[in-house]
């Protein structure tokens, strides 16, 4: 046993070197956060809880033995009390003679069995421990949905916010070699100090657009480092790539409303809500149950209990029942309350299923619109990056100024804006589709 704890804490140790010096993928996120999530771990304990309550209900019907002692001391021996005319006839009505009886010290030890023969609400107790142990079943599942979304949702945003600062950095190299240029031009006196102005304030522009990139980049590497409840203080780039994601994004998405966890949750609710019904049924039936007992009792004058004196023994055994005949109407009540719940349950289901239908068409629709977007930003972004290496290099010939480069260049950069926008789009209708269908899983 230690030996393996010993491999498992090697692995752990492995898993967060890699992870301070390695790349990280979207699978590797995501197997992390599976075996380290706190919202997980709880979610199992709940399970193995439930698995254990189904235990204790199944106890009830075991049979129940018990060992049972006592020691009394009477420092006043009880006082009997009978009429006189017991021991004399002709003694006068009315009149009584009292007299202590019994010993002083007295032990008893006992050996008691009980057994549950037959109760209703036992049989729809185990049915219920097991759909309980369902329904935590289900909670798991559900966990891991909700932690996998978060991952998912945040490596998407990270890995977005990673092809962001490269091209923001990619687009300050080029202004600052431009502006390089132009200082020459500058000190030769053949541009004016207003139009080099105007340059630097590209720089400028772009300066302050690559710091942004970055902030926002650090930012979602905290959120993603958040959702996988892995320490902030780590250091990991991420190797899935915007390319790998996006076409993950255009694959179909696989499955049916029928596969999410919220309606089979709220089927085993109705299992549930049935059980309840055939428990307030069962409180009509009779209980029937046996006992058997096995006494042995001392009875001193002096306290020699281990002595060689006898013990009195007594044996017995029975069988008890138990026949509901009058509740004053309580228990018709509380079972129609349990059936009108169970209608309830039953209504609530068909009222979900017809708003996780009208959920996959909105997710679709959503999907299908940010996937035209993005293959139209794709386009902009290209042109628009086109458009502002033609400008400078139009500058670069005389043939516009300083100030339309700079209009180029902040076009450029709102289309890049408006392009990371679409992108966090599309990812996210993709897996808002994909977790409706119950699909975010490990693979």
């Amino acid at each position: 046993m230690k030996y393996s704890h010993y491999i498992v804490t090697i692995s752990i140790c492995a898993f967060f070197s890699n992870l301070s010096i390695g790349q990280l993928t979207l699978l590797d996120a995501k197997d992390y956060a599976l075996k380290h999530h706190f919202d997980i771990v709880n979610a199992d304990l709940e399970y193995n809880k439930a698995i254990h309550k189904k235990r204790e209900y199944l106890s009830a019907g075991m049979p129940e033995a018990y060992i049972s002692g006592g020691f009394n001391q009477f420092l006043n021996l009880p006082v009997q009390v009978i009429d006189a005319s017991f021991f004399n006839p002709q003694s006068p009505e009315g009149q009584v003679i009292a007299f202590r009886a019994g010993t002083e010290f007295n032990s008893s030890a006992s050996l008691n069995v009980n057994q549950l023969l037959f109760d209703g609400s036992y049989f729809v107790g185990l049915e219920a421990s097991k759909l309980l142990i369902e329904l935590q079943s289900i909670q798991k599942n559900r966990s891991r949905e909700e932690v996998l979304f978060g991952v998912i949702e945040a490596y998407h945003i990270a890995s977005v916010a990673t092809e962001n600062d490269l091209f923001a950095d990619s687009i300050l190299q080029l202004t600052l070699q431009v502006e390089e240029k132009q200082k020459g031009f500058l000190e030769l006196g053949l541009m004016t100090q207003e139009e080099f102005d105007q340059i630097h304030y590209a720089v400028l522009r772009t300066m302050n657009n690559k710091e942004n990139a970055e902030l926002q980049l650090q930012n979602a590497m905290a959120l993603l480092k958040y959702s996988m409840n892995c320490p902030l203080d780590s250091t990991f780039s991420l190797s899935t790539g915007i390319d790998e994601l996006s076409m993950n994004a255009l694959s179909p998405s696989l499955g049916t409303v029928n596969d999410n966890s919220t309606l089979k949750l709220l089927e085993n609710q109705i299992k549930l809500s049935a059980c309840d019904v055939k428990n307030n049924k069962a409180g009509f039936l009779p209980s029937l149950s046996a006992y058997f007992q096995q006494s042995y009792n001392a009875y001193r004058t002096t306290f020699d209990f281990f002595s060689n004196k006898p013990w009195y023994s007594q044996t017995s055994w029975g069988i008890q029942m138990t026949i509901p005949v009058f509740s004053s109407g309580k228990g018709k009540s509380t079972l129609k309350q349990a059936q009108i719940k169970f209608m309830q349950d039953e209504n609530t289901l068909k009222t979900t299923e017809n708003g996780l239908k009208l959920q996959e068409i909105q997710f679709k629709n959503e999907l299908k619109t940010a996937q035209r977007q993005k293959e139209l930003q794709e386009q902009n972004i290209i042109l628009t990056e086109k458009i502002y290496k033609n400008a400078i290099l139009k500058q670069k010939a005389g043939k516009i100024s300083n100030t339309e480069v700079t209009q180029k260049l902040n076009q450029l950069i709102m289309t890049q804006a408006e392009y990371t926008a679409t992108l966090i789009n599309v990812f996210k209708s993709k897996i808002k589709l994909d977790k409706l269908y119950n699909k975010l899983n490990i693979k």
